[in-house]
């Protein structure tokens, strides 16, 4: 799906951050080509937009690290046929960013100006079972924290780490472990320039409720939206110019947003269900129950109707609206057009982010664990943490 046609469906007309690209284009272009780049997570859907955005540009050099090597493959293929060949060097790695091989890596080269990193445990479903958390927080955190040290013994300029807007007074285990993250950018930040990004949902990307609808569909099944959440969507390609300016222009601590009015930009779910599915030809037929929602689509479709089932959220980890920064945040909001900057001073307890390491390297140790154990642990590196579980979660919806 082109980015009008995702743009069309979450209610805007043009792009974001259209304007602040254009005027300073011409400066991006001379760093990046300048300059030398590795992006690590850069097969996922962010990823692959921030690669996209630096490759354009013709970087000296830019080396891709992701697990899914499939991903990885189609990158190369989606670069070669829609821009070619840079002048650069430009390869690809099937590796873990928490494995020693991705360790040797580092030791044969290593040597970048930028490093971004767009690994990341994103899904709040993955915080359901005690060993899917921990590997949230091995990636979210201590995987982030492992990159930035080799980036301070290698020299690099800058490194860039996207977070999220759930990071902002956090409700999940997933925002949670992006909020902690952000602390320990700021202790390794004394020592390297560092920028983040929090933005929202990017639409259509791999694994998000959208792009579950061009699954559904393929799939010939029913669609399934919450109908009381509103939410604020980027495009792919939105998501990688605002992690590309991010990191080419923020200070040290900056973090980069989107400026979304609540007006202008929230769109619920469900909303954008129909809107889809007036796209693919279908009206949306509403049901009661997953059951009728599963018969329906044996007959439905031959008659241009689609079976949907539209309900109240009532799962861990929803927030019911969404923000970027908390009112105890300084904001810059005059210095782009479309992206506000979160100024941040280097503040953090060193107490209490060793406290948490050790907390969670014990239980790593130990090879067992649970998860009430880690939520505690978490509400005492964040007391403002509104976490509850209500013993629901998305993976028993439909």
């Amino acid at each position: 799906m082109n980015e009008q046609k995702i743009l069309d469906l979450i209610g805007r007309k043009r792009e974001l951050f259209e304007d602040d690209i254009k005027t300073h284009n011409k400066e991006l272009k001379k760093i990046i080509s300048a300059s030398s780049f590795l992006v690590i997570g850069g097969a996922g859907a962010i990823g692959q937009a921030v690669v996209k955005e630096i490759f354009k540009r013709n970087p000296k050099k830019i080396h891709v690290i992701d697990l899914n090597e499939n991903n990885l493959t189609e990158l190369v293929r989606d670069l070669r046929s829609s821009y070619g060949y840079i002048d650069g060097e430009f390869n690809t790695f099937a590796l873990d960013a928490g494995s020693i091989e991705y360790d040797a890596f580092i030791q044969s080269d290593g040597k970048y100006d930028y490093v971004l990193n767009l690994a990341a445990l994103k899904h709040v479903r993955s915080e359901e079972d005690p060993y899917t958390l921990m590997r949230m927080i091995d990636v979210n955190i201590f995987n982030t924290d492992k990159t930035i040290k080799q980036s301070i013994k290698n020299s690099t300029k800058k490194y860039f780490c996207v977070s999220t807007d759930k990071a902002a007074n956090p409700v999940n285990m997933m925002g949670a472990s992006k909020r902690i993250m952000e602390m320990f950018l700021m202790r390794r930040s004394k020592d390297i320039s560092i920028s983040t990004a929090r933005f929202a949902n990017v639409a259509f990307s791999d694994g998000s409720l959208l792009h579950g609808f061009n699954q559904r569909i393929y799939k010939r099944q029913p669609i399934a939206a919450p109908n009381d959440i509103k939410r604020y969507f980027v495009t792919p390609k939105e998501s990688g110019e605002l992690c590309l300016m991010s990191c080419i222009f923020g200070k040290n601590r900056d973090v980069f947003f989107p400026k979304l009015s609540e007006s202008l930009h929230l769109i619920s779910f469900s909303d954008i269900a129909i809107k889809y599915l007036k796209y693919k030809g279908y009206d949306a037929h509403i049901c009661d129950s997953e059951e009728e929602a599963r018969e329906l689509i044996k007959t439905l479709p031959e008659l241009g109707k689609w079976p949907c089932l539209f309900a109240k959220s009532d799962t861990t980890g929803e927030k019911d609206f969404e923000e970027f920064y908390t009112d105890k945040e300084n904001l810059d909001m005059d210095k782009f057009k479309s992206i506000g900057v979160i100024k941040n001073k280097p503040e953090y307890d060193n107490n209490k982010l060793e406290n948490f390491e050790f907390f969670i390297e014990q239980l790593k140790l130990k090879k067992s664990w649970n998860k009430k154990e880690i939520i505690r642990e978490f509400f005492k590196i964040l007391p403002g943490f509104r976490y509850l579980d209500r013993g629901k979660y998305l993976d028993g919806k439909m």
